[in-house]
């Protein structure tokens, strides 16, 4: 069997179920009905009961620019008025098609007659969640919209039910930016890419008030990266969101509820309408390829631009107390540069957070300015509705970033896959440098992320089937002896229904173990999400009709590091146990690697602590300086 992945990317319908009811739902449609009232000149309060806090926070004074839109008499200038108006108007047809007019309470009804402006205030939904997980605004009405297809429904029931998973992407195309910019390279000179600089998930759980965010290495390599076929996982933004979608769901079991994104201009625009950033140098820091050139200060104001920089520069160079070189270009350079830049990254967030809070968001009044400057700088999917935003925002806006989890997922990166110290090649074509993914620590990092146990589907929150309802083969994918036939007595000794053993022609030097499953059906992807929980290594499952072979559920393709857990051995029960019961040792693995194998580095850790070059968050008290460059 050879071929890569499959060209179509099927959806199963019953991954799009709805909620029933939105968390927020009567909230919301009371204050659709209180924007439409007409304004008058009786007095009031300003207040409206619209639920806990709320009103309070309208109440607060604040001063807005005048908006075109007429208002009545008494009532208070807000801008994009004509936007939230109609974002009254949105919720109410939703709420009118959810089950009719809500009723307003008894108070309600008495203010009703409250200033059109304070209310309207209350409509706004820009915030960052958590308080400032960076790039995720939220803005009313007139959001830029994608269509992006595949995306799951919010489950209902379940481990994760309830829940949701934001993919959140920054864009490298050049091509798109309204203003070119040389030191972004040019469309014009072929700087046309368009691939996923970053690729974060931010998972929220209202239930248990908890967010949690993932970012996943752009140079790991995976089976469906693009429609056809492998490839490092960045490469699948050149065909949109809905295929980076598809990779997320069909490889990593993560459901993706919804996607955002923006590029290089956009993560500028939202920077500046901040007023920029402070971050502190410790040491001078250098990369001539994202234009980072900054000496070693204690505190340092930063612009959009410079602020992408930073969070782009994954080839950094340092100055030591050791460097004896005054220029730039001959300081050493840090290793793992795409890991280093997301352990950047997350330091980033945390500093835009500590911005987002000095300015004082979560009084919608008094943030206006700010998001009319930021609303088009970010894309959403088409089916991300106000009331979901809406929700989003009520039930996080008080969450610090700095409480929130950030996980990477682990990786191993390949060294020397072809014993000459180039690229992976796969299938005769060259990657450059690549890293392979690994369980057990990829799937303990996402259970960590969606707050779900080792037992649980990922991609539904429900139990994980057995092994003996799960039918498996093997097929030699690395061309070592036996492989097949160990791998199958191994998963057999687990309980699986081993079908059959073969053999399959090798992709390269080295590869991936891969668990190919052939349905988008809930259970055979949970029959497949079982088995690869049973393995170690650099094992990735993936959706590919076209290799499961022998009438199975999942086909293993085995690569060139990985193993099998075997089961525990059962001990004698220990002197004052409970009758019956009795203990067991952990369970050790079958390896079954071939000599390839120590091409595959050891896994990198989902948390790292900053390095001393790194920049981070100012002392408390500094005062922030301009940047200096450093001599080149």
């Amino acid at each position: 069997m050879t071929g890569s992945g499959p060209d179509g990317r099927g959806r199963d319908p019953t991954r799009r179920t709805r909620r029933s009811k939105l968390p927020n739902e009567n909230r919301l449609q009371a204050l659709g009905e209180l924007i439409n009232t007409r304004s008058t000149d009786a007095p009031g309060d300003g207040t409206a009961d619209l639920g806990p806090g709320l009103g309070e926070a309208a109440a607060e004074p604040a001063s807005i620019p005048a908006s075109n839109h007429k208002r009545g008499a008494g009532s208070i200038p807000v801008a994009n008025q004509d936007g939230l108006a109609a974002l009254a108007d949105e919720m109410q047809r939703e709420g009118k098609t959810k089950g009719g007019r809500h009723r307003l309470s008894p108070r309600s009804r008495r203010r009703r007659r409250a200033r059109r402006g304070i209310v309207i205030g209350l409509a706004v939904l820009l915030v960052v969640v958590g308080g400032g997980l960076g790039y995720v605004y939220y803005v009313t009405h007139d959001l830029n919209r994608i269509d992006v297809r595949g995306l799951s429904g919010t489950l209902t029931t379940g481990q994760e039910a309830g829940t949701e998973n934001i993919l959140m992407v920054g864009s490298t195309s050049r091509c798109a930016l309204a203003h070119q910019n040389l030191a972004y390279g040019l469309c014009s000179q072929g700087v046309n890419g368009v691939n996923s600089d970053v690729i974060m998930i931010l998972h929220a759980d209202p239930q248990h008030h908890r967010l949690a965010l993932l970012s996943v290495p752009r140079d790991l390599f995976i089976p469906n990266a693009r429609s056809t076929g492998a490839n490092k996982v960045d490469a699948g933004l050149f065909q949109g969101l809905t295929q980076l979608v598809s990779a997320v769901e069909e490889d990593f079991g993560i459901p993706i509820q919804h996607a955002v994104s923006l590029n290089f201009d956009q993560f500028a625009n939202i920077v500046d309408a901040l007023g920029g950033i402070n971050m502190s140098f410790p040491m001078s820091a250098f990369d001539a390829s994202s234009g980072l050139n900054v000496q070693a200060a204690t505190c340092v104001h930063l612009d959009g631009t410079q602020a992408l920089q930073v969070v782009r520069a994954r080839h950094l160079q340092y100055k030591s107390s050791t460097t004896i070189s005054e220029y730039a270009q001959y300081w050493p350079q840090e290793n793992l540069s795409d890991l280093a830049r997301i352990r950047r990254d997350h330091e980033f967030l945390r500093v835009l957070g500590a911005a987002v809070a000095k300015q004082g968001l979560g009084n919608p009044l008094s943030d206006l300015n700010l998001i009319n400057s930021v609303k088009s700088d970010l894309t959403f999917d088409q089916s991300w509705s106000v009331d979901d935003m809406a929700n989003l925002v009520l039930d996080f806006h008080s969450v610090s970033v700095n409480s929130v989890p950030q996980l990477t997922l682990p990786v191993a990166v390949v060294t020397d896959p072809d014993g000459a110290g180039g690229g992976l090649v796969y299938r005769g074509g060259s990657y450059g440098d690549v890293e392979f993914p690994q369980q057990a620590q990829d799937q303990s990092a996402i259970d960590q992320v969606l707050g779900i146990g080792s037992n649980t589907d990922s991609m539904t929150g429900s139990p994980l089937p057995a092994p003996p309802s799960v039918a498996v083969s093997v097929l030699n994918g690395s061309g070592t002896y036996n492989q097949a036939t160990d791998t199958g007595s191994a998963l057999t000794a687990l309980g699986f229904h081993v079908v059959g053993v073969g053999d399959t022609n090798p992709t390269g030097d080295v590869a991936e173990t891969v668990v190919y499953y052939g349905s988008h059906s809930p259970s055979v992807e949970a029959a497949a999400e079982t088995v690869a929980r049973s393995m170690t290594g650099a094992v990735i499952m993936a959706y590919g009709p076209g290799q499961v072979a022998n009438g199975a559920q999942v086909t293993v393709v085995t690569g060139s590091q990985f193993a099998v857990t075997s089961p525990p051995v059962p001990t004698t029960p220990t002197t004052g146990s409970v009758s019956g019961s009795s203990t067991s040792t952990p369970p050790s693995t079958t390896p079954t690697t071939s000599p390839a194998a120590a091409a595959i580095a050891a896994p990198s850790a989902p948390t790292s602590n900053l390095q001393p070059w790194d920049p981070r968050s100012c002392p408390a008290g500094a005062t922030p300086t301009a940047p200096v460059p450093n001599p080149s």
